[in-house]
C-alpha cells in the first residue's frame, strides 16, 4: 500500500535564491526547499507537497515579509493559469537571474570557469510577444479560493483559457492574456461569448464529451492572422455558425480554419484541417525571409527575438560564403534558411517529418536552392557515411531539444571534429553538460544568453566552439 504523504508546514522560511525552473530556494534543517511563486527576500510559511531526503517542494500558505524585489503583477490571472510565473519580478531582475542560471550551469555543471559569458540580450517587447497561443474549452472551469469562499452558486462553469498547472482536467477562463495582441483577446472572448449564448457544449476531457475543444490563434509580423477552431465532432451547423460569425466580425483573420479531432488528446496532427475562409496559411517574416506557416507548422513563437537569436548564430559562425554547413536538429529549417545566402551549402537533419516538409516549402518560397533537408534522428544519421556523402562540414550548427545532444552525436563531434560549432540551447544545464564533454577537443570561446520569453524563467544561450590546435 502506498504511504500517504503527511502534510507538513514550515514556518517563517526565508527565501534566499531562485533555481533554474523559477522556484524560490530556501534551506531548512539541512534540506533544500523549492517554493512555488516565491522570490528572494520573501519570508513565508510553506506547506510541503513533496519531501525527499535532501530536498522538498512546497507552496506558500502565508507571507510574513514581502521581498523588496517584488512588484505587482499586471495580469489578473497571475498565479492561477501557470504562465508568466515571473510577473512578480521587475524585468531587470528577471534578466539578472536568467544570466545567473547560465553562469551557474557553465561553471558548476560544465566546470568551465574560464569561458566568457556575455551580458544577456534582453527582449524589447516584454508583453504581446508570442505569435501562437492555444486555448482550451472546458465545462469545468477552475474556481479560485475567493470564489469557493463566496456564497455564489456556479451553475454554469464554461471556460475558454489555459490549463491549471498539474491539472489536465481544469481550465481557468481567461479574460485578457498579455502574451498575444488585443486582436487575439477579442477573438477568444467573442468565441466564448457566442458559444455560451448559443448553448454550444464545451468539452469535458474526463468524459470526452462536448463539441468545442480548442482555439488556436496565430499572429504574424506581416499583419496576417490565423484562427483554428478544434471540435470533437463534425456538427456542420454549429461549425458554420461560428465560422460565419468570425468571418463577418473579424476581417483581420486571413486564414480561418477548423479541425474535427475525434481523438483522446488535443494533438491535431493526425486530422485534416479544413480552410473555411481565406488562405490555408499565413506568411511570417524573419529577417529577409518569408515563411509559410500553416495550422500544424512548427515556428519560433517569438518572431522578433528569434531574429536577434539567429543574427547571433550568424555572427558566431562568421560565414565567408565558401563553407559547407551542417544544421543539426533543424526543426523547420529556419536557421538553415537564414544562413543559406552566406555559405556554399547547408545540410540539415530533423526527425519530425512535418517540420522538414515545412522547411522544403519555405526554401522554395525564398528561392533557396543550396539547402538539403533530411528526415531522421540526428544520432542515427550524423556519422561517417553522412560525412562521406555530403563532405566534411566546415561548421556545425546545432539546436537540440531541452534534453541536449544525444551522446552519440557528441561522440561523433569528438571522433570527427570540425573547425567550428555554434551550439544553440534552450536549457543551459544540458548545454553545459555537452560543452564539458566537447571541451576535450574544442575551446569554448564564448557564450551569449538571449531572453526569448519575458515573465518566465526560460532562457536561450548560444555557444561558440573552435577546434583546439
Amino acid at each position: 500500500m502506498k504511504r500517504k504523504f503527511k502534510t507538513v508546514t514550515v514556518e517563517q522560511l526565508a527565501i534566499t535564491g531562485v533555481e533554474f525552473q523559477g522556484k524560490g530556494v530556501a534551506r531548512h534543517n539541512g534540506k533544500v526547499i523549492f517554493v512555488e511563486q516565491a522570490v528572494p527576500g520573501d519570508v513565508v510559511d510553506v506547506r510541503l507537497t513533496k519531501s525527499k531526503k535532501d530536498f522538498a517542494v512546497g507552496t506558500i500558505t502565508k507571507f510574513h515579509q514581502y521581498s523588496e524585489e517584488r512588484q505587482q503583477p499586471f495580469c489578473e490571472h497571475f498565479g492561477i493559469c501557470g504562465g508568466c510565473k515571473w510577473q512578480s519580478l521587475p524585468y531587470e531582475k528577471q534578466l539578472q537571474y536568467k544570466h545567473s542560471f547560465v553562469v551557474d550551469a557553465i561553471t558548476k555543471i560544465g566546470k568551465l570557469n574560464e569561458v566568457p559569458i556575455l551580458p544577456i540580450i534582453s527582449c524589447e517587447q516584454q508583453t504581446y510577444f508570442r505569435n501562437k497561443l492555444e486555448y482550451t474549452f472546458s465545462d469545468s472551469s477552475w474556481l479560485t479560493q475567493e470564489q469557493l469562499d463566496s456564497d455564489e452558486i456556479f451553475e454554469q462553469r464554461n471556460a475558454l483559457g489555459f490549463h491549471i498547472p498539474s491539472r489536465f482536467d481544469k481550465v481557468v477562463h481567461v479574460e485578457k492574456c498579455w502574451l498575444q495582441n488585443d486582436l487575439s483577446n477579442d477573438i477568444r472572448n467573442f468565441v466564448a461569448r457566442y458559444a455560451n449564448e448559443n448553448k454550444l457544449p464545451f468539452f469535458n476531457i474526463r468524459a470526452q464529451t462536448g463539441l468545442l475543444r480548442n482555439l488556436i490563434i496565430r499572429t504574424a509580423t506581416t499583419g496576417e492572422n490565423m484562427v483554428v477552431l478544434v471540435v470533437k465532432e463534425n456538427d456542420e451547423v454549429a461549425i458554420a455558425g461560428i465560422m460565419e460569425q468570425l468571418k463577418d466580425n473579424f476581417p483581420q483573420i486571413t486564414s480561418l480554419n477548423y479541425v474535427v479531432n475525434s481523438g483522446a488528446n488535443d494533438m491535431i496532427h493526425a486530422f485534416e484541417v479544413i480552410c473555411y475562409n481565406g488562405k490555408p496559411f499565413i506568411i511570417e517574416q524573419l529577417g529577409n525571409l518569408k515563411f509559410k506557416v500553416g495550422p500544424k507548422s512548427f515556428f519560433q513563437t517569438n518572431t522578433l527575438q528569434a531574429e536577434k537569436l539567429y543574427d547571433i548564430v550568424l555572427d558566431f559562425a562568421n560565414l565567408k560564403g565558401t563553407e559547407n554547413v551542417y544544421d543539426l536538429y533543424t526543426g523547420i529549417g529556419s536557421i538553415a534558411l537564414y544562413a543559406a545566402d552566406k555559405c556554399k551549402s547547408v545540410v540539415a537533419i530533423e526527425q519530425i517529418t512535418d517540420a522538414i516538409e515545412d522547411a522544403k516549402v519555405n526554401a522554395e518560397l525564398n528561392n533557396i536552392a543550396n539547402c538539403t533537408f533530411y528526415v531522421g534522428d540526428v544520432k542515427d544519421m550524423f556519422n561517417e557515411d553522412f560525412y562521406s556523402k555530403h563532405g566534411a562540414p566546415d561548421i556545425v550548427i546545432t539546436d537540440p531539444p531541452r534534453v541536449g545532444m544525444h551522446g552519440d552525436v557528441v561522440k561523433t563531434l569528438l571522433h570527427m571534429p570540425v573547425p567550428k560549432i555554434v551550439y544553440v540551447s534552450c536549457n543551459p544545464t544540458t548545454q553545459a553538460r555537452d560543452l564539458q564533454l566537447l571541451s576535450e577537443k574544442y575551446t569554448i570561446e564564448k557564450i551569449q544568453p538571449v531572453d526569448m520569453f519575458p515573465q518566465t524563467y526560460h532562457i536561450e544561450s548560444v555557444a561558440l566552439l573552435t577546434l583546439k590546435k
